[in-house]
């Protein structure tokens, strides 16, 4: 070979070697290391998928749900500072899945849900000082599951869900009279399994499905006016701007929603498939910005909270394997694969 061949033959052998560097380079870039996520002490409940959760004065409380076999109606309290788990008392309603669940003013409450046979319209009240449950008025609502739940300011919601129809109706509850009354329905379309969380004195309800359809809508009630509003999309809908680029994949259903710090936080959930991508919502900007990935067994029918300034994720489903294990979530931490 001649040595100008040679030459030529080392140059392009130089470009292939660069390009290729260059290329694992802006793979490496493009990496999310935003957030980082630990596994904590399991879950001692039975695994299970579509429980609730609500936390009263930094104790997470979790039950019911579905094992693949039976409908539960344990419940369980978390204690983060000892990372230890223990047993309440039992829901003394019927055992179901796909029921809501938020606290008010030091108690929690439970209500709706699936029994497997009938929807639920059932609702009660927790006291963790006295370890009792109490039944409530009835949600105002038809019977249904895969609603959502949410309190503010001194009162909680349930609206949207399954009664054999979707829905997109919302009603308010007052715990001081016990009573129930109907406010103006989310805008957009009706939906089930959607996902919500609160920030400052404002509650955020986002995606479900409608029919077949994954809605990437985001809409914020405010319950000083009365009024819900929507948001920008959470898809790539707007083609004149370069924000909504990366909203592949927010849409979801049976998603989990919590807040920290200020952001709302939309984790696991899927869309035909299983998701383990977790975005945060900056209600300041309406922007969302992806983070680091939930470093569990991908799943859906999970259940989230907020604890402190962490995030919390736990049991949930793959097909037919139900999980009984709990991560925490850091999203002010860099992510570390060693931890």
């Amino acid at each position: 070979m001649m040595k100008t061949e040679k030459s030529i033959l080392v140059y392009l052998l130089f470009i292939v070697l660069a390009t290729f560097v260059s290329c694992s380079d802006d793979d490496d870039d493009d990496e999310i290391t935003d957030g980082d996520w630990w596994e904590m002490s399991d879950f001692d409940g039975v695994p299970r998928s579509d429980a609730v959760s609500f936390v009263i004065n930094d104790v997470a409380y979790i039950g019911l749900g579905y094992d693949g076999d039976d409908r539960l109606n344990d419940f369980w309290k978390y204690d983060l500072e000892n990372n230890y788990w223990q047993k309440i008392a039992t829901f003394p309603g019927e055992a179901r899945n796909g029921a809501v669940a938020f606290s008010i003013n030091g108690y929690g409450y439970v209500g709706t849900g699936y029994d497997g046979e009938d929807e639920l319209n059932d609702f009660w009240q927790y006291n963790p000082i006295t370890d009792t449950w109490t039944q409530k008025t009835d949600f105002m609502g038809s019977a249904r599951y895969g609603a959502v739940g949410f309190s503010v300011d001194g009162k909680g919601y349930i609206g949207t869900g399954y009664d054999g129809n979707y829905l997109k109706d919302f009603y308010a509850y007052t715990p001081e009279t016990d009573t129930w009354e109907q406010i103006i329905s989310i805008g957009g379309s009706k939906r089930r399994d959607a996902a919500c969380f609160v920030i400052d004195g404002k509650a955020y309800v986002l995606s479900g499905l409608d029919n077949g359809v994954y809605e990437d809508d985001l809409w914020e009630y405010d319950p000083s006016t009365g009024y819900w509003t929507e948001k920008r999309a959470i898809s790539d809908d707007d083609d004149d701007n370069s924000y909504d680029d990366e909203y592949t994949s927010i849409a979801r259903i049976n998603g989990v929603g919590f807040t920290l710090n200020g952001y709302g936080y939309i984790a696991t959930g899927s869309t035909g498939s299983m998701i383990s991508n977790i975005w945060e919502y900056d209600p300041q900007q309406d922007l969302w910005a992806e983070k680091t990935s939930f470093e569990g067994t991908t799943r859906t029918e999970a259940v989230g909270f907020a604890l402190g300034s962490y995030g919390f994720i736990t049991t949930g489903r793959s097909s037919t394997y139900y999980f009984d294990d709990i991560w925490e979530f850091d999203p002010e931490k860099e992510y570390d694969e060693d931890n």
